[in-house]
């Protein structure tokens, strides 16, 4: 095919201003899907995705627009996933930068805008939702016009629910992103920017041809993992799979080589010919750096290594996903994982649930701390059961996120206020327009990882978005609050935090807990302690059974003869009982209130 009729791009915006919306109305206008088979959110393939009305995996589909053959990208929008965004575009020439013209520039669209700028991809830009009633597109468009430098009367005015202006933006896609370069006859590169695993075939990996030429059948090498396959079945998604003959340079699509390994074909890998092949990989991509990390861990312990191989077939569709075994003495045997957000961990937590059938319980989450002993050696901590002894810390450091708030002015107290509970020192405040400040401040990200966005949204009345950043480390007077049951630690509740929070945590969580576990034969103390020092306790009453029930008139003797004894046999059970905690309670104990 003639480069330059090709046109790869994404389409990148903030949370609900209209992405898989537009997706929609492209694969309709293109005439990629029939109208009797067209569905809301159609490229969004996950049942999860559906339900909550987000965009989780980037998905690739090919049209074709006026003798032009387009291939688009639907990308998530949420931040959690903006690792997902940074691979699309490494197999783009530009990006169509969709903004709400009811709501305006929010924090990722900034985000999203700056990633697009140092790929030095094209954009487009288009203010989506012209058909509101609340739409006002030439005042989003100036702003647009002084925050990101894009000229007012280049912006595109379309609304992706009933297609208008769509066509227009389908001619501007093919006047102002450049074709792909690449050269036909040089060494085959292809680039793994997406796999997944399907249990039939083995790995699916969605691929961009940067040189020569991928035919079926042929011997492949993969660079990274050593290994050589043979490509099975080539294809691009229209949006079904379709089969091909072969890839020229510039082309997305898809490849089967019959891989059952998951290892061999991450995100990144670089595809050349077994013989005769490139000499140098491609850049491929950088690790992403968890932010959170939890224990998960399967309620049936034998599930230990059902869930080994579902993370490894999950970390093939989502490289962000780190993963190292770990014990507990509450919950066993489950493995310490590290995620990009809390929204990220939900969203694999269930995931796990639902495509491979297990039964989780996950941790509370932590941050990765640094901890300098007393003898000057550092360690990384992200799990708080391997804090040591509060005698041997000299220097305990914790990351902290540089954040970027975009909201109305009303509500700019009210953030404030949010901020300055959380620990946060505000860096910078401008107005982006009258009506509309820009809050930029450093927050520790322990403060920012429960329920700060649920905060955020809910005192904003939904109209303040959030954008972050890991700005690096700095000194903090932490302690690690243990949770004990009847005198034995839960370490799935221990956590660390600040000094000044610890007591009201302590409380919370005592408080919380005594609501939660079910009552059982024995009072059962719910104690929090910071080292030895006790610092809150409730108690869970025992059940009782009515045992003077069948004495009635008589010696009053006869009923604490039988009260002593009952009290005796709960002394025992106490001192060789097991508190059962059910997994939902880990579950809802985690979720603390403001």
């Amino acid at each position: 095919m003639e480069l330059s009729r090709i046109r790869n791009f994404s389409i990148i915006a903030h949370i609900d201003h209209g992405k898989s919306t537009l997706s929609d109305r492209i694969l309709e206008i293109t005439g990629a899907v029939q109208a009797r088979d067209m569905k809301a959110q159609f490229l969004d393939s996950m049942d999860l995705e559906r339900e909550r009305g987000i965009t989780i995996k980037a998905q690739n589909v090919r049209v074709e627009w006026h003798g032009h053959v387009f291939h688009l990208i639907d990308t998530p929008g949420h931040v959690d996933f903006g690792y997902e965004v940074s691979r699309s575009l490494a197999a783009c020439e530009g990006v169509v930068l969709v903004v709400d013209a009811a709501q305006g520039i929010e924090a990722q669209t900034l985000a999203n805008c700056y990633l697009a700028l140092e790929n030095d991809l094209e954009i487009v830009a288009c203010l989506n939702k012209i058909d509101l009633p609340a739409a006002d597109p030439d005042r989003y468009a100036m702003e647009i016009e002084n925050v990101l430098g894009i000229p007012a009367e280049d912006i595109l005015k379309i609304s992706a629910k009933t297609g208008d202006g769509v066509p227009e933006l389908l001619d501007a896609i093919t006047d102002r992103i450049p074709p792909p370069v690449g050269d036909a006859d040089a060494a085959l590169q292809t680039l793994i920017f997406d796999s997944q695993f399907d249990q039939y075939r083995g790995v699916v990996s969605s691929v961009r041809v940067m040189n020569g030429r991928l035919t079926s059948g042929s011997r492949l090498h993969f660079m990274q993992a050593g290994a050589d396959h043979e490509a099975l079945e080539i294809g691009v998604r229209r949006p079904e799979n379709t089969p091909v003959g072969e890839l020229g340079p510039g082309e997305v699509g898809y490849l089967i080589a019959g891989i059952k390994d998951v290892g061999e074909a991450r995100s990144g890998e670089t595809i050349t010919t077994a013989s005769k092949g490139a000499e140098e990989p491609l850049p491929g991509y950088q690790d992403p750096k968890p932010m959170v990390f939890s224990g998960l861990f399967p309620i049936d312990g034998d599930d230990f290594e059902a869930l080994r191989d579902s993370l490894g077939k999950l970390k093939l569709n989502d490289a962000s996903i780190t993963y190292t075994p770990e014990s507990s003495g509450a919950l066993g045997f489950g493995f310490r994982c590290g995620f990009l957000g809390l929204l990220h961990m939900e969203i694999v937590k269930e995931r796990l649930e639902r495509e491979f059938g297990l039964a989780l319980i996950a941790t509370a989450p932590s941050v990765e701390y640094r901890v300098t002993d007393t003898v000057g050696d550092m360690t990384v901590v992200s799990n708080p059961a391997e804090l040591p002894v509060v005698q041997k810390i000299d220097v305990i450091e914790e990351p902290v996120f540089k954040t970027t708030i975009i909201t109305p002015k009303e509500y700019t107290g009210a953030l404030m206020d949010l901020c300055q509970s959380r620990r946060g020192e505000m860096k910078r405040m401008e107005y982006l327009s009258p009506e509309r400040v820009e809050l930029d401040y450093e927050i520790p990200l322990a403060e920012v990882v429960v329920d700060f966005f649920d905060q955020l949204k809910s005192r904003s009345q939904g109209y303040a978005s959030l954008d972050y950043e890991l700005a690096g480390y700095q000194q903090a007077n932490l302690v690690k609050v243990d949770i004990l049951l009847n005198a034995i630690p839960a370490d799935a509740f221990s956590t660390i935090v600040h000094r000044e929070n610890a007591e009201a945590y302590g409380r919370r969580m005592c408080e919380k807990l005594k609501e939660l576990i079910p009552r059982q034969m024995f009072d059962v103390p719910i104690q929090a302690a910071i080292g030895g020092k006790i610092i809150s306790r409730e108690t869970v009453k025992a059940k009782r059974k009515d045992v003077t029930a069948k004495c009635y008139g008589g010696d009053i003797s006869r009923k604490r003869k039988l009260l002593e004894k009952q009290k005796e046999g709960k002394k025992k059970m106490k001192s060789i009982g097991r508190v059962e905690v059910p997994g939902d309670v880990f579950i809802s104990a985690l979720k603390l209130d403001d």
